[in-house]
């Protein structure tokens, strides 16, 4: 029996479209010889699925079916494509949990923390894991320009603490360009985390679970035509994505130890990319995605490929993993 995917896209967030760009692509590669796959939308104002003709049914979210015209439609498992709030901050996932439904990512828990950078870093700081220097502020704190710089020095990273895809981050050269940055990253976030500056070669390397083992995924490099991997770089052609990525052998095996070390300590499931600065030899953590984006341009697909595992073989993969689990 074929079994019925629920693939959720969109999500609360400034990365809603990005999330539907993902969610298609799963729609279109998902294997049709083992699922029926349907395409479900989560926004702030609707919870729909949507058929092959475009017309919208509501999602029942006592129990996440749907009414169709001839029968109660019910899902063997969600692949979940959403990324930020509400699909990689915790909240579907604890639902999911909560209605007995297996969905692709990884647990509550996992997701709550790793979407919140300081506490992600903060955790596996006492296992070895380095970090960029940081300063954090929360909406309504007093802001003491001198402090941040002190601590963190300049050029630093003003960034929203939960959010995805860049948005809400600056670059600050200068200590009186601060404030227009920390109001920047609040539009995002009332939490946010201002970094130092790391000078170094930035690459990003995705874990995964892969027939039932953790697999790191081979290494990319990011080459940005602007200041740094903004929006732009990532999703309007501002960057050059190198699988594999032109480090050491030392450094590959370095990086790769510490994503794997990663994702297994903090018990992980699912899909991760984990972003990483070299200095020297040694990879500075900045942070782990658990929705990373899932289109044929997107890092972990490339990586995936690179690998020699289809689109098709890396969501079956995930949706196996997930009924395995829940079985």
């Amino acid at each position: 029996m074929k079994k019925k995917i629920a693939i959720i896209m969109g999500g609360y967030s400034s990365e809603y479209m990005i999330s539907l760009k993902s969610g298609n692509v799963v729609h279109k590669y998902l294997n049709g010889e083992k699922y029926f796959g349907y395409r479900i939308h989560i926004l702030k104002d609707k919870w729909v699925y949507v058929d092959e003709n475009t017309q919208e049914h509501p999602v029942n979210r006592h129990d996440f079916s749907v009414s169709l015209k001839s029968d109660t439609l019910r899902f063997d498992c969600v692949f979940n494509a959403i990324h930020g709030t509400p699909g990689e901050d915790g909240l579907l996932q604890a639902y999911f949990s909560l209605i007995d439904i297996p969905q692709t990512s990884c647990d509550y828990y996992q997701s709550a923390l790793t979407f919140n950078k300081r506490d992600l870093l903060s955790v596996l700081k006492p296992y070895g894991i380095q970090s960029a220097t940081s300063y954090y502020l929360n909406e309504g704190d007093t802001i003491r320009l001198e402090e941040i710089v002190e601590k963190v020095g300049l050029p630093c990273f003003v960034k929203a603490n939960k959010a995805g895809s860049s948005f809400g981050i600056s670059k600050v050269y200068e200590k009186d360009k601060l404030l227009d940055a920390i109001e920047k990253a609040y539009k995002e976030d009332d939490e946010i985390i201002i970094e130092s500056f790391l000078d170094g070669i930035e690459v990003s390397v995705g874990v995964i679970k892969y027939k039932g083992k953790t697999k790191v995924l081979p290494i990319t490099e990011i080459v940005t035509e602007n200041d740094f991997f903004d929006y732009e770089a990532k999703y309007e052609g501002k960057s050059k994505e190198i699988t594999p990525a032109r480090i050491s052998k030392a450094q590959e095996e370095k990086v790769s130890e510490v994503a794997k070390r990663a994702y297994d300590l903090l018990k992980m499931t699912g899909y991760s990319r984990s972003e990483f600065i070299f200095v020297g030899d040694e990879p500075f953590m900045l942070e782990m995605n658990t929705t990373p984006g899932l289109t044929e341009q997107s890092i972990l697909p490339q990586q995936a490929g690179v690998a020699g595992i289809s689109l098709s073989q890396l969501f079956e993969s995930a949706i196996e993993e997930a009924l395995n689990q829940n079985p």
